[in-house]
């Protein structure tokens, strides 16, 4: 706690209007939400990449910054401290594990995430005046995560698929309707249909329990990886891939693809 009380008295005086940093005194919450969803997108990347040591401990630390530096600028206000955001937490995490705290059992990890979003939808109910189940998902969040949380939301009263085929149908429905689309001169129109493609897609993995989040990270770093090696191939050869044909490509690509996957 000394640390933590470092760490406040710190922020405090790099706001101070008098002494402090232009910098962080400019900031409010608009400017600094985005930087805030930037540390915890690079707290992933620590792990993804298995930098398990000081990687991970210096992309916590920096997301812990950005916790007290919103906590700061509410301070100021008057609306809440830190130590009231930490009480908040305390509070939360006893309320909804019962099977710790008190008396309610939760046979395994599926009892304990029931019983979770049980309390959550509670306590949601307590304070929305919005009572549809899809209430306070987040607007802000990645749109794959959005779809996700909704999809999930959902399918607690029975809106979904009973297994993955239904969802499997749900992709090859929504192509045919994006090829219908294709021709016609309405941009919106073709906009929407590839975002249901997109949604079906989350909706499998969700039914395989894939995050589709997670997916895609690794489907980009693949095609950087593969995309590199073909750039390579080409330098070395001291060809411009510009201007070979995109069956020359197709084949470079095909090379990269098999020797990363052997190594």
């Amino acid at each position: 706690m000394d640390s933590i009380a470092r760490l406040l008295r710190t922020m405090a005086q790099l706001r101070d209007p008098e002494d402090g940093c232009p910098w962080d005194i400019e900031q409010d919450f608009a400017s600094i939400a985005p930087k805030t969803i930037e540390e915890a997108y690079e707290v992933a990347e620590a792990i993804e990449n298995g930098d398990l040591g000081n990687g991970l401990k210096d992309e916590l630390g920096d997301l812990l910054l950005h916790v007290i530096f919103h906590a700061q600028m509410a301070s100021e206000q008057n609306l809440f401290n830190f130590q009231d955001v930490a009480q908040a937490l305390q509070d939360k995490l006893i309320r909804r594990h019962p099977h710790v705290f008190g008396n309610l059992q939760a046979a395994d990890a599926d009892g304990v995430v029931d019983n979770w979003e049980a309390i959550k939808e509670q306590e949601r109910q307590a304070k929305l005046a919005d009572n549809s189940v899809l209430a306070d998902v987040a607007t802000a969040l990645p749109a794959l995560i959005r779809a996700c949380k909704l999809q999930r939301r959902a399918a607690r009263i029975g809106f979904d698929w009973p297994d993955y085929r239904g969802a499997l149908d749900k992709i090859d429905e929504e192509v045919k309707e994006v090829e219908a689309e294709i021709d016609s001169a309405d941009p919106q129109r073709l906009e929407e249909e590839i975002g249901d493609v997109l949604f079906a897609v989350t909706n499998l993995a969700r039914h395989l329990e894939v995050d589709p989040e997670t997916a895609l990270r690794r489907a980009n770093l693949r095609f950087e990886s593969r995309f590199r090696e073909v750039e390579e191939e080409f330098t070395e050869q001291g060809r411009e891939m510009s201007a070979e044909t995109i069956e020359e490509l197709e084949e470079a690509w095909q090379r990269a693809k098999a020797k990363l996957a052997n190594q």
